[in-house]
Formats: structure tokens, sequence, C-alpha cells
């Protein structure tokens, strides 16, 4: 059996539990949660880690808990029960980055702006704000509660979000250095977290990229090299160019979209050259043929949504050859969650239509190729009614049909009221 004695939770009770706090009050039920990851019983292992899942990371929300919690985890992930060492590593990726890597990409974790707003609030800023609502409260009851909640703030149990996530971003940056041994792990689901997680942390950028460029040319997992090129791509710059662009001429589809997916990135960072012409060219191609041809693949980023994050990366390359991004954000649009078409229409829509029509609506027949792709797209796949009908807003500022019913009419298809979105053929 696995458990304190072996070194996993070494310390785990020099911890003060009870002045710490979680989602759920306070935290004295973590050290529990820790021992039942490390032990035999299957069924409350399982259950262990939902716990954990909910009560440090309670909706993406980081607690007092929380960064104490993440040398244990990054133990169990390294040497703990192998079927709960993939479900750590999850855990502490979710500790570091919460869904940055959704919405921050395709640039990746802007870590520079998180640490500056992080030190936007002090906590003497914060115990003054609670006194003013404290002195300003007339109800006895409510001023109470607010009394309650500074007093977990003075106790360091609470505290402005951004900062709290920090905390446990610093503390999984860490231990990082020790879980890139995971990138050798013979499991290759271990490899997969290992390479995604390291992707997070462009301030140890210098000690990452060589050990996911050497994981590279031994790796024969496709998952994992697409997940290690990825990786590399958001935290290096143009001087990786050499290294990842023989692999848009890979034999596998995920590889080739990989590939592009760290170009792209690289190339819309730099500054100065990016990638060339030719190369540019390749990449946008690579990224517009892979919506349609690429399998569905075993990958996080993105929450798993690859169409949507191709969508991102050529956005990004819009002004390299706006017409190959357009239809290819189209083809995107239709395989992509509801829940992701917000963003990628407002972008697609500003570079589709850089101006509106002043002289009226044009027939549709005399929009490019991209237009029109891009607004039948819409029609299927539109964020309609969706956050305040923003969305709408957007078509109305452009001068473009408004309603979903009209852009159909617009672009030629019957008004029957019917969804005909695509089915996705990643999900």
């Amino acid at each position: 059996m696995i458990n304190s004695e072996h070194g996993l939770l070494e310390g785990l009770h020099e911890v003060d539990w009870a002045e710490l706090g979680h989602a759920y009050g306070r935290a004295q039920d973590v050290p529990g949660q820790l021992t039942a990851l490390c032990g035999q019983d299957e069924a409350a292992r399982e259950g262990a880690l939902r716990s954990l899942f909910g009560n440090i990371f309670h909706q993406g929300t980081r607690y007092s808990a929380s960064p104490y919690a993440v040398p244990f985890l990054a133990r169990i992930a390294l040497a703990g029960p192998r079927p709960v060492r993939d479900g750590a590593l999850r855990l502490l990726t979710r500790l570091a980055i919460d869904w940055h890597d959704e919405y921050d990409l395709p640039r990746g974790i802007d870590i520079k702006a998180w640490r500056a707003a992080a030190a936007e609030l002090t906590m003497d800023e914060a115990l003054a704000w609670y006194d003013e609502q404290m002195a300003a409260e007339p109800d006895e009851e409510r001023r109470h509660r607010i009394r309650e909640i500074r007093a977990e703030w003075a106790a360091g149990r609470l505290m402005d979000s951004r900062a709290s996530a920090l905390l446990s971003y610093d503390a999984v940056r860490t231990e990082l250095p020790g879980l890139l041994a995971l990138l050798d792990d013979p499991d290759p689901v271990i490899r997969t977290g290992a390479a995604y997680l390291s992707a997070w942390f462009p301030e140890e950028a210098a000690t990452v990229l060589p050990r996911l460029l050497d994981r590279l040319r031994v790796e024969n997992s496709v998952t994992v090299t697409a997940t290690a090129m990825v990786a590399a791509g958001l935290l290096g710059d143009i001087t990786l160019t050499s290294r990842l662009s023989p692999h848009l001429d890979a034999t596998e589809p995920l590889i080739r979209w990989a590939a592009a997916t760290a170009l792209a990135r690289i190339g819309s960072a730099d500054d100065s050259t990016g990638l060339g012409t030719d190369l540019t060219g390749h990449v946008i191609a690579e990224l517009a043929a892979a919506a349609a041809d690429a399998p569905k693949p075993d990958i996080d980023y993105n929450e798993g949504d690859i169409p949507g994050y191709i969508s991102r990366s050529l956005l990004s390359l819009a002004d390299h050859d706006r017409e190959t991004v357009l239809c290819g954000v189209a083809d995107c649009l239709t395989l992509m969650p509801d829940n992701h078409t917000d963003s990628t229409a407002k972008t697609a829509l500003a570079v589709a239509f850089a101006e509106p029509f002043h002289d009226g609506l044009p027939p549709f027949t005399e929009l490019t190729e991209g237009q029109q792709r891009l607004l039948r797209a819409l029609v299927k796949a539109g964020p309609w009614g969706a956050y305040g009908k923003k969305f709408e807003e957007d078509l109305g500022s452009l001068r473009l049909p408004d309603t979903r019913a009209a852009l159909r009419v617009y672009v030629g298809l019957s008004n029957d009221g019917h969804d005909d979105r695509t089915r996705c053929i990643w999900g």
C-alpha cells in the first residue's frame, strides 16, 4: 500500500488545514481526501478526487487551501497509485490555470498581465472596503455577515480571485521541474498530461522547452507528439521555426495540425519578420484543411474543441490571406460546440467586414467567397439569441441582416426555421 510512509504525504498533518478554507468552509477534510487518493480502495480514490475538484478547485476558483494541496498532488502524480496519477496531474493543471487554456488561446498565458492584475488589490484595501460596508449597513444581520467575511479575509482564508489563483499557479510552478520527469513516463496518458501542463508556464520556458523538444525527438505516440508540439509553440519564439516546420509534412493529420498551430502562434507573436510569406501560407493551408480532414483527437487544448482552436489560429493570421482564413473559419464554425462560437463569430465578422456597407447592403453574390461562406456558416452556427443578443447587434452594426430569418433569406437559404447545423465530426 502506498501511503505517507513512502513519502507521498509526508508533512500532511503539519499543515493547519483548519485555518485554511475551500469552497465549502474550513479545509479539515482535505487531508483525508489526499490520504484516500493514496489508498487501495478504488471507489474511495474516485470519490476523493471528485471532492478535491469540488472544494479546492470549485468552478475555477482557488482558495487558501488550494496551494497547500499542490505539493502532495505533485508527489501523487509522480509516484502515486497508477489509477490516480492522471487525475492528480489534471487537478494540478486546473489549480494552475483553471480555463486559461480556453480563453487565452491562441497566444497562451499572459503571466505579466495576470501578476499585474493580482497586485491591484492589497489586503489593506480589501479590509478597508469591508469596514466601509459595515459602517454603511443599517441591518445588523447583514452587518454580521460582512463582519464574518472580513474576518475570513483577515485570517487569509479569502482573497481576491486573481490573487488566490496566482498563489495556486505559483505553487504548481514550484513543482514543475520535478513534474517534467513525467515527460518520460512509460504511460502515454501521463506523458500527454505532463506536456499539456508544461505549456502554461512561459516564465519557465528556458527549462521546459528543451525537455519538450527532447520528447519530440523520441516520441512514438501521435497524441503526445501533438500535445508537446503545441506546448512548444505556446512557449517558444521564432527561433523554433526550423525545428517545427518539417512536421507540416507529417503523415499524421493531427501532427500536421499541431505543427501549424504552434507555428501560427509563433508567427503571430513575432513583432518583426514573422514566418515569411511561403511558410505562413503553408501554415494557413494546413489549418484550413484540418477542420474537415483531421480525425477526432484526444487533445485537451481549448477543452477539446480543436475546430475552435483552429479558427482562433487562422484569425490570428488573417492579414496574410483573408479569404483562405475566412473559408477555414466557416468550416470550423459548424463543428464547434455552441458555447464556443460567440467570440469566433465576433472576430470573424470584424475581419470579413472591416467597414460597414455605407451605400446599402450589396447582393449576396457580390460578396467575396470568404464572406459568403462565413455568413452561410453563421446562419447554421451563429450564437443566435445568446449573450444579450450581442451577436445580432454585431451584425446590425455592420449593416448586415441581424436576425437569423433575415440572414437565411439574404444568403439564399429557405427560411423554414430548420436548424441545419452540421454534425460535429470531432465530438
